[in-house]
């Protein structure tokens, strides 16, 4: 018994010691997350638009006064989700914040729902921001300001502030999500191209492996637009299946049980 103890001793003071020394070697270290490549800061205009994907998280710093200017890619059926919150510094007087959504014409798109401008109070220390735009479509007239698919810009900057905070440090949030609405939101015709900067010069260069546009490969992993079939062909199918079989049965029970037995063959 002695010696067992002897020996529990032993190895329970070799695993104390141990122990701290594997805790450091196993403490964790950074890990990627999927927001790991989110980009960290934002364009000053349309041509230096930091690039965003649907799902990712930017930040970015700059000074009240300043423009920032993400870009999203958004095709055919998804309906945009922007939101972004503005991080102020302790000391300020009131101030109005706005987010603005473009699409690839650089049109300013209506936002649907959402607060997209909202003003901050004396010493609030952050400001949310919202804008849910309408459904993107597949083809549009030329007349109209229909959101069509391509590349989406995202502007935020402050619109109200006095003269003491201007230039002031801010930092910023932006996340971008969107809403698949599916066969309702089809229409009968397509774009040949997507709305994204380069599209006509990447075109036209299709041979060269160099990019000709820094956007011009900006999409899903399917393609822009890909493929014809849509949720509104199962229905479309299951209304002519009900139809059908309306038909029948309307046919059914209105055509009576054949010729009156009271009427003679010859007449």
């Amino acid at each position: 018994m002695s010696i067992t103890r002897v020996l529990s001793a032993a190895l329970l003071a070799v695993g104390l010691a141990a122990g701290p020394a594997y805790a450091d070697d196993a403490s964790p270290s950074p890990s990627s997350s999927e927001d790991s490549g989110a980009p960290t800061q934002a364009g000053t205009s349309f041509r230096t638009a930091t690039e965003l994907d649907q799902g990712q998280q930017a930040t970015a710093s700059g000074s009240t006064g300043d423009y920032l200017y993400w870009s999203f890619p958004a095709d055919a059926g998804q309906r945009p989700d922007v939101k972004a919150t503005v991080k102020l510094p302790d000391a300020h007087a009131a101030q109005t914040w706005q987010i603005d959504v473009y699409d690839g014409l650089r049109r300013r798109q209506a936002c649907q729902y959402g607060a997209a401008t909202r003003t901050a109070g004396q010493g609030t220390t952050s400001v949310q921001l919202a804008c849910v735009t309408r459904t993107v479509r597949g083809w549009s007239e030329p007349w109209a300001n229909d959101p069509l698919p391509g590349t989406y810009y995202v502007r935020l900057t402050v619109v109200d502030l006095g003269n003491a905070d201007l230039g002031q440090p801010v930092s910023a949030e932006v996340r971008v999500d969107s809403k698949d609405i599916g066969g309702s939101a089809a229409v009968d015709g397509s774009l040949a191209k997507p709305l994204v900067p380069g599209i006509a010069v990447s075109s036209e260069k299709s041979d060269d492996d160099s990019k000709a546009a820094v956007l011009s490969s900006f999409g899903s992993d399917d393609g822009w637009s890909s493929g014809w079939w849509t949720d509104r062909w199962v229905w479309t199918g299951i209304g002519g299946v009900l139809a059908a079989l309306a038909g029948i049965g309307g046919y059914a029970l209105t055509r009576g049980a054949g010729r009156p037995y009271r009427v003679p063959p010859g007449a």
